[in-house]
């Protein structure tokens, strides 16, 4: 990154779809290095990324509950957003080119392995080209002047990406852990591991949406960074901080866990975009499965009575085909 003077490394982590009975556990994160004074993205970005979605910036870095209401528009600002960021990972800016690339190997070092993909034949039709609602002439274009933007304040995207757990994988998960918080931060933590390895040797500070009523994480980093020594900051019932210092190392990870996390961090929001964004492509995938399987299905995006629905009305066609409903749903 070009300029001169101190930078920081600062990102965030946000899930989607916790709650459904249909469809995968989505996770999202990025990773940002800005000039110290320069972190508060929304700010230095004004005018190309706004936390207001129904601005004229080219792109909504927002909570992706407010980005993304079921809409054609709205699905065509959620896909903006993501494609837009992702695509400043490659050198050429190229958008990524297909959905089942962004779902599963972004990175690939947290995708399900191939035997667990191969149990869930409707993400195949992932394999679709994208963008699927946005015009790829014109967002590369707003691309460009992201990435202009993002030069001209001396700010980098490190990372980003998302991890996806489809209903097989997460429900071996519920039935080790036990309940769905043990496997929210199982596989949270994977990521934080990830993150830990590739950029905390710069030093490197998270927020992190916090997940139901837990507020005391200390016990769960040490178990998940044995290597490290982890330093209580503050605990609250809205947030917890974190410091973690590896032995015989350098890497440091600071991490806040705090409650409406994507309202105080740009890099958060941008990961709850990039988890939504995940999960929608699923959802489209796994509907355009069942719908060529016995045409005239409602679709569903998962949630639980509309999920409900969905397995009544698609339990004839699920039996006439072999498939057991107990593999689509979660257990918890």
């Amino acid at each position: 990154m070009s300029g001169s003077g101190a930078t920081r490394l600062f990102g965030g982590l946000d899930e989607a779809g916790l709650g459904p009975l249909l469809g995968p556990l989505t996770f999202g994160f990025s990773v940002f290095r800005a000039p110290a004074g320069s972190t508060d993205l929304w700010r230095t970005l004004a005018g190309v990324a706004s936390k207001d979605p129904t601005s004229s910036a080219l792109f909504a870095v927002a909570d992706s509950k407010q980005v993304f209401k079921r809409t054609p528009r709205s699905a065509a600002r959620l896909e903006a957003t993501a494609l837009g960021f992702l695509a400043l990972l490659d050198a050429r800016r190229k958008l990524p080119a297909r959905a089942s690339d962004l779902v599963w190997r972004t990175p690939g070092e947290l995708a399900p392995a191939p035997e667990v993909l191969d149990q869930h034949p409707w993400y195949a039709a992932l394999d679709v080209r994208l963008p699927r609602f946005q015009d790829a002439g014109r967002l590369e274009l707003s691309v460009e002047k992201l990435a202009r933007a993002m030069r001209g304040a001396h700010v980098e995207l490190a990372a980003a990406g998302v991890r996806a757990l489809p209903e097989g994988e997460l429900n071996r998960s519920f039935e080790r852990t036990g309940n769905k918080a043990a496997t929210h931060w199982e596989n949270s933590a994977a990521i934080l591991r990830w993150l830990w390895q590739r950029h905390a040797d710069e030093g490197l500070h998270l927020v992190v949406d916090r997940h139901g009523g837990r507020f005391h994480y200390g016990s769960l980093l040490a178990q998940a960074f044995p290597q490290a020594r982890v330093e209580l900051v503050r605990e609250k019932p809205s947030l917890s901080e974190y410091i973690l210092t590896e032995r015989g190392g350098q890497r440091r990870l600071q991490i806040l866990f705090a409650e409406r996390a994507e309202r105080r961090s740009f890099a958060t929001a941008l990961a709850s975009c990039l988890a939504k964004y995940a999960r929608e492509a699923c959802m489209q995938a796994f509907n355009a499965y069942f719908c060529d399987l016995a045409p005239g299905l409602e679709p569903t995006a998962g949630y639980t009575q509309d999920g409900r629905r969905w397995l009544a009305d698609a339990a004839p066609h699920l039996e006439r085909a072999g498939l057991d409903p107990r593999g689509l749903v979660r257990q918890r």
